[in-house]
């Protein structure tokens, strides 16, 4: 049978008549060929463009042997973390090792080491002095710039300094990475490629520069929390593709430099992407470790666009992905339907059809396209812009199409829904189209909070909002005679949010009748704007200071407040009401949120009751029997 993956051996190579690769990619994720995961998607579209691409997964770091397996390629090194950031992938909030990698053969953890981008640079360096060294991915990309980083609890310089690579690409990196493969298959040095929109690269001077923005640089930031909460500022506003600026950071004796974003994709560039020759499943090598787990949640899962205007601040898309829509056709998206269908495990469900947010398939506005993203105002919040473009018809017809694709029964929309913009159009008949057709008894939402000061610092809306859609939603669905369910998603200890806020988040549960199961506590992740707010204590965008749970006590103390109805939380939520000096949410009211001690209540209740008493007599009784 032929083997139709990238080669990952010699034996494979030599199968295709190769004697040398072109480019090597180097991942910390095991190798799984479908678009939902980065290093197929570049090593397919290099392949089409004819070059030749070999990756090697999960190296064992220790040494450079592993790295060599595939040999010396011709043009250059990629190197990805994988899909999510390494140290993200490892450790919980509380900063606990994680008993499971679902990027790994079986799940298993600890098959790629901490910092995984710059580890495998410097193995590589280690081995080819002047082989182009390349770092892509999630985690190279949201560190780029010098960061806060919570795991060590310290300012850190840009990744691409720390890893000794050539260049960075930022972003999603089809653009820039065919640019540079085109750049030197013709002999351009790496140093010399630096006008790749969506890279950042490193420079003695800055005499070729003509119109950039210097922020504070290393040094600077990691000393002063007033000079990070500026370089933030400067960074999150100018990241745009038509009107970002080149954006510069001193470290040391070295200039980073970070061209503009690099253009949106086209649909018919999207289209290209996704209709690649993906496998659709991990590398045969994988089965007898039991695969790999994180296939099972995208396997029969469709991405129809990339990129989020939603705007929440603890998000880190807009450092990624952008703010401006890119979809594919409807064509593309119906090739791959029918592609599921005669795939030999599936049952007939379509498990998801969206992106970041399920129900952004456009740009947000017209004006995108000319001018940009607007640098002052969100689309979404504190209030839906005017200009904002609520029609949900094309997604609408994208799902109706999708369920006429012979062989498939249903089609579910699993991605987050942003509820504020369809409340912000006429979408009524989306929302009972989607309630008849395409929710598998629950539908996942994210108010996050309810307290005004944490909403707005999050960038969400108010949570009247979410109430009116909730009503909605279960006005339709009574309607409809459908048992189904909306599932709110919250989160704890965002900057901004205290005990006082936390207990008011409680109460609105406590009134709505529900009761989470889970709850997120915030993980400050490089790129984000809540994460500057965490580390320096100022929102970078106003200046105004902000307060931040820190201590692991009201990190806990705010965890357990939502999800108070569970008994192992009793001491947390007594000690955080009382320190509020909320008391009157402690006893046997409607309003209360949990019954008092038991030693309070045995105070209460002086006067015994007719069973205590009987019992008392007898034993004063037998008492007096005793004392004869």
């Amino acid at each position: 049978m032929e083997n139709r993956f990238i080669p990952i051996s010699p034996e494979d190579m030599k199968q295709r008549g190769w004697d040398q690769l072109d480019f090597l990619f180097i991942s910390g994720d095991a190798y799984v060929d479908h678009p939902s995961f980065g290093p197929a998607i570049i090593c397919r579209l290099l392949e089409k463009h004819g070059y030749r691409v070999g990756i090697i997964a999960q190296p064992d770091w220790r040494s450079t042997r592993e790295f060599s397996r595939l040999g010396k390629p011709r043009l250059g090194v990629l190197i990805s973390a994988g899909n999510m950031d390494s140290l993200l992938n490892k450790f919980t909030a509380a900063k606990k090792y994680r008993s499971q990698d679902s990027y790994s053969p079986g799940g298993a953890a600890g098959r790629r080491p901490d910092r995984t981008s710059i580890v495998y640079s410097n193995r590589v360096r280690e081995l080819w002095k002047s082989v182009p060294i390349i770092i892509g991915g999630i985690e190279a990309s949201l560190r780029r710039f010098a960061h806060y980083d919570y795991w060590s609890d310290s300012v850190r310089r840009s990744i691409l300094v720390d890893s000794r690579a050539d260049l960075l690409v930022y972003g999603m990196g089809e653009k820039q990475v065919l640019d540079i493969a085109s750049q030197l298959s013709q002999g351009v040095k790496a140093a010399d490629i630096v006008s790749v929109p969506g890279t950042c690269y490193l420079a003695d001077s800055l005499e070729h520069l003509w119109d950039y923005i210097e922020m504070p640089g290393y040094e600077a930031v990691a000393e002063d929390k007033q000079e990070f909460a500026q370089a933030f500022r400067l960074q999150y506003l100018d990241q745009d593709p038509i009107r970002g600026k080149t954006l510069v950071q001193k470290h040391q004796d070295v200039f980073l430099i970070q061209n503009s974003p690099a253009l949106p994709l086209t649909s018919e560039e999207m289209d290209e992407i996704y209709d690649l020759p993906y496998q659709r499943t991990f590398h045969p090598s994988y089965d007898d470790m039991g695969g790999v787990p994180a296939i099972e949640e995208v396997k029969f899962s469709i991405v129809s666009h990339r990129g989020c205007y939603g705007g929440c601040s603890f998000c880190a898309i807009v450092s990624h992905q952008g703010r401006i829509i890119q979809s594919r056709s409807q064509e593309s998206i119906l090739r791959e339907a029918r592609i599921l269908t005669q795939m030999p495990d599936f049952k007939g469900y379509i498990h998801d059809v969206g992106g970041p947010t399920a129900n952004f398939r456009h740009p947000s506005c017209a004006s995108q396209g000319e001018r940009g993203t607007c640098k002052e105002r969100h689309c979404l919040s504190p209030s839906p812009c005017r200009q904002l473009n609520t029609d949900h018809s094309d997604y609408l017809e994208l799902l109706r199409a999708l369920r006429q694709v012979p062989g498939v029964k249903k089609v579910f929309v699993r991605s987050g829904l942003r509820y504020d913009a369809i409340l912000a159009g006429n979408n009524r008949e989306f929302l009972e189209e989607l309630c008849r057709h395409h929710i598998s008894g629950q539908l996942k939402v994210a108010p996050e909070h309810v307290s005004p000061q944490v909403i707005r610092l999050m960038g969400k809306s108010d949570k009247q909002v979410y109430l009116r859609f909730a009503f909605l939603y279960k006005e339709i669905n009574a309607r409809l005679n459908k048992k189904q369910y909306l599932v709110p998603y919250f989160m704890s200890s965002h900057p901004g949010a205290t005990v006082k806020d936390a207990i008011e988040l409680a109460e609105f549960l406590r009134d709505t009748g529900y009761h989470p199961e889970q709850v997120q506590d915030f993980i400050p992740t490089p790129g984000s704007l809540s994460t500057c707010m965490y580390y320096t204590g100022i929102h970078p965008l106003t200046g105004e200071k902000v307060h931040v749970a820190k201590s692991l006590t009201e990190k806990k103390l705010q965890r357990a407040l939502l999800q108070y109805r569970d008994p192992q939380n009793y001491q947390l939520v007594h000690q955080a009401l009382t320190q509020a000096k909320r008391q009157d949410l402690i006893g046997y009211g409607p309003k209360c949120l949990i019954r008092p001690p038991r030693d309070d209540r045995r105070d209460q209740n002086k006067a015994p009751r007719p069973k205590q008493r009987r019992l008392a007599a007898s034993r004063n009784q037998k008492n007096k029997f005793v004392g004869k």
